[in-house]
Formats: structure tokens, C-alpha cells, sequence
């Protein structure tokens, strides 16, 4: 099931631009596009969105002011922040509010599709935790941005496997290089959602480090190789 996108933006020629970026993961799907906060915020009173795309500066009511409504009524939906100025304390004000992204107008299909690409990766950790613990915190924090320790060796986490884990390092002991997701599920034949997890995992012990492949001649795909600097 794909995860539905509510798109709010005034201008009705970005709202189509955004609304074809979505489309460009089919892992999302455009519910509906309002033209300004409170439209939007009538919306999500009888309708379930998984993710926002919120212009900030709209007649009527602004995006900062619809994402305080949006926290106040406790609606769980992740939010990215559209704006065409550079505002520090727009920012640091959305941040306060929790974001999942910021993007600076115009900003490129690549950059639109890192940050849904940034959704998929939290909502993947949590679906592999069912149980919440210090680990998975960790590694959720480290994908928004957030430095910190590495974790010990022997101390997996949850849903990460010995074995398989093993069997990762082992084919990017035996295959210098970058390699996407598909070619690791294809070559180790387990699913992409098991790669994307170990992948995350592995990033975060900097054993293995990444990048996006832009020129792929349609979304961007992310890479993966052995780190140069293991301890």
C-alpha cells in the first residue's frame, strides 16, 4: 500500500510540479492538493496522510501556523517544509516543530526525491523494530542527521541478524566497489527491505558509506561500498 501525500501550496503551477515528483516513487501517492493551511487542515480532520508537503509562505494561513495546528491537534503525519527564502528563524522554528526535511525553492527532483527516500528509510527501521529500544533510537536519529557513538560489534540490534549480517560483509569484502540495493538482494536473494535495513545499519557503524547515483535517467539511486577508514 503506497503512503498518501497531501500536498499544500498556493501556487498552482509548483503544487503540479510537486504532484509530479511524488508520483516519480511509487512507494507514494498524492491524496489531494490544498491551496493554503486551514483548507488543509479541514482536509485532514476526516482523511488519514502519512506525509505533508507544506508550503510556507500561503494567503489565508501560513505554513509555520498550519504546522503548529497540525502538532496542537496531534495529527501524526511527517512534514517537509517548502519555502522560496532562505528564513533562519522560519527554520529553526520548523525544526522545533519536527520536520522530517527542509527544501530551499527551486529545489531539484533529486533533492525532493532524498527526502522521501528519507521517509521510507525511518518507516522501514520502525516496521523492523516491534519493539522500541535505545538501539533503534539511535539509528533513527542517525538518519536525520544526528551524530553519535558507534555501536559494539556484538551488541545487534533488533531485527539485525548474525548471519546475515555476516553474509553482507562478506560480499563487500569480496566486491570492491559501489552496489545498489537490487544488485545486493539479487546476488544475497533476500528482499530489498531486509538490504535497506542491514544498509542502514552498516552506514551507521561506518562500515560501509553511501551516495546517490543521479545520473540513472530516472530517480535517484542510492549506492553503497566498503568504508575506506574501518577502525
Amino acid at each position: 500500500m503506497a503512503y498518501r501525500v497531501l500536498i499544500v501550496e498556493d501556487d498552482p503551477m509548483v503544487a503540479m510540479i510537486n504532484e509530479q515528483y511524488v508520483k516519480q516513487n511509487k512507494n507514494f501517492t498524492v491524496s489531494t492538493i490544498c491551496r493554503n493551511g486551514e483548507e488543509a487542515l479541514n482536509f485532514l480532520e476526516g482523511n488519514k496522510i502519512d506525509l505533508i508537503v507544506l508550503d510556507v509562505y500561503m494567503p489565508v494561513m501560513d505554513g509555520v501556523e498550519t504546522l503548529k495546528r497540525i502538532r496542537d491537534k496531534k495529527i501524526s503525519s511527517e512534514v517537509i517544509m517548502v519555502t522560496a527564502a532562505n528564513d533562519t528563524n522560519t527554520l529553526e522554528q520548523t525544526m522545533h516543530l519536527g520536520v522530517l526535511d527542509y527544501l530551499i525553492k527551486p529545489f531539484t527532483l533529486e533533492r525532493f526525491l532524498v527526502a522521501l527516500e528519507k521517509f521510507l528509510s525511518q518507516k522501514e527501521t520502525l516496521k523492523q523494530n516491534s519493539i522500541i529500544d535505545q538501539n533503534c533510537i539511535d539509528r533513527l536519529m542517525t538518519q536525520i542527521g544526528t551524530q553519535d557513538k558507534k555501536i559494539k560489534p556484538t551488541e545487534y540490534p533488533k531485527g539485525i541478524n548474525k548471519k546475515t549480517l555476516s553474509s553482507m560483509i562478506e560480499y563487500f569484502n569480496e566486491n570492491p566497489g559501489w552496489h545498489s540495493v537490487d544488485m545486493i538482494a539479487e546476488k544475497l536473494k533476500i528482499s530489498i527491505v531486509t538490504v535497506r535495513h542491514y544498509m542502514n545499519y552498516l552506514v551507521q557503524q561506518k562500515s560501509i558509506v553511501e551516495d546517490i547515483n543521479y545520473e540513472t535517467g530516472g530517480r535517484p539511486c542510492m549506492l553503497y561500498k566498503k568504508s575506506d577508514c574501518q577502525e
